[in-house]
This record gives C-alpha cells, sequence and structure tokens, in this order.
C-alpha cells in the first residue's frame, strides 16, 4: 500500500480529486486530499494574512497528525510550490514528489518568479476591492476553464478567491536532504494561452534521470 497526499492547486478545494481518489483507493492505497486553508469549507478563513506557508502548514501539520511516513506527496499548479516547500521541512515522510502541470521553484522562488504571468493576477488582486482576493482565472474559449473543456459547471462549484500572498511569498528549499527525493513530471496536453512551464532538466536533484510524462487531456486534478 501506498499513502498519496494529493495537494489541489489555487483556487480550488480537495474536492477536485473526487474522480481520482476512488481509482487509487480500489488499487489498495490510501489517499488523502485536504482543502487548504482559505479555500472551500474553510474559505471563511481566507484573508491577506494567508499565504503560501499557511498552506505548507495545512500539509505539514496533517502528515505529523496522521503519523504519515512513505508519502507520494502530489502538487497540482501552485501547489508545487506547496510540496516543495513540505519536502524541504519534512524530507524523512516523503518517498516521491509528482509535480502535476506544477510549479516547480529553486529556493528563494515566489510563483510569480516561476510563472510570471502570475505578476499580472497579483497586480489585480492588489488593486481590487478586497486588496487581498485573485479571482479564478477567466474562462478562455476555446480552452476551457483551466484547460477543462467539459463538467465546467461543476468545476466552477469549487472555485474561489486565492490570497495575493500565496503567489508572494517565496519557498525555503535550503536543506540538503530534499534533494534525495525522486521526482515526476506529469505535463497537460491543453494549457491557457500565456502560460508556459519551465523545462524540466535531464537529471533529477537526485542524480538519476528526469521522469517526465504526459497527460492527453486536462484536468482539474
Amino acid at each position: 500500500m501506498t499513502t498519496y497526499l494529493l495537494v489541489h492547486g489555487a483556487w480550488h478545494t480537495g474536492e477536485c480529486w473526487t474522480r481520482v481518489t476512488p481509482l487509487l483507493e480500489a488499487a489498495g492505497h490510501r489517499v488523502l486530499a485536504p482543502t487548504l486553508t482559505g479555500d472551500g469549507d474553510k474559505a471563511h478563513l481566507a484573508g491577506p494574512e494567508v499565504g503560501l506557508d499557511t498552506h505548507v502548514a495545512d500539509v505539514a501539520g496533517l502528515i505529523r497528525e496522521e503519523d504519515l511516513a512513505d508519502v507520494v506527496l502530489v502538487g497540482h499548479s501552485y501547489a508545487g510550490l506547496v510540496i516543495s516547500s513540505v519536502a524541504n521541512e519534512r524530507p524523512d515522510r516523503i518517498a516521491r514528489l509528482v509535480y502535476l502541470d506544477a510549479m516547480v521553484p529553486e529556493d528563494g522562488e515566489s510563483a510569480a518568479d516561476v510563472l510570471p504571468v502570475t505578476q499580472a493576477l497579483i497586480d489585480l488582486a492588489l488593486t481590487s476591492e478586497s486588496g487581498w482576493g485573485v479571482p479564478p482565472v477567466p474562462e478562455p474559449p476555446p480552452a476551457g476553464l483551466f484547460g477543462v473543456t467539459d463538467d465546467i459547471a461543476w468545476l466552477r462549484t469549487m472555485l474561489s478567491d486565492q490570497p495575493v500572498r500565496c503567489l508572494q511569498q517565496p519557498v525555503r528549499l535550503d536543506n540538503p536532504a530534499t534533494r534525495s527525493i525522486p521526482r515526476t513530471h506529469i505535463h497537460c496536453a491543453v494549457k491557457p494561452e500565456g502560460f508556459s512551464r519551465r523545462a524540466v532538466p535531464a537529471v533529477q536533484p537526485n542524480g538519476t534521470p528526469a521522469e517526465v510524462g504526459n497527460c492527453p487531456r486536462a484536468t482539474t486534478a
């Protein structure tokens, strides 16, 4: 049995994994898919003080509370920052990092450093009525909402504003033990216009060849 800890991206909730979780559980694995602070049923906790550090504490706290070990830690999109930071804090508990169309930061980088188009979203949030809320990316036809072209109504039910601090705070990746954790990168074929991903280095930080797979269709997870 493998323990999978699935971390959703910006604007989403843990519910976005509801079609993935049963498949993993049917194969005999344990799956946890928490909703991060400020999203979904925790939306009432959203505010200008919620940031990347808050979400790292959410996931690291779950690992501690559930006494999880040998975890396959999966992060979608923005959550690439989250899982990288969690691995920096608890490398002893992580068996593998999986970046699902995710931001892959270097030490000291924020979301805007990894994905420059994010800066426009930050600027909009800072000049908005709330001063801190980043609304979901608009639906760009024909690519669909976050690349999803079917079940858009279902996807919209789980979307809410993202605290801008999540996109501003830098990651801290200063623990050498983190480099030994193997990584897998999964890239979705569909991506909105203006969004680009960094090339994955041919060699992982642990010295092994990079593991990169492609998903033929978009996913909200």
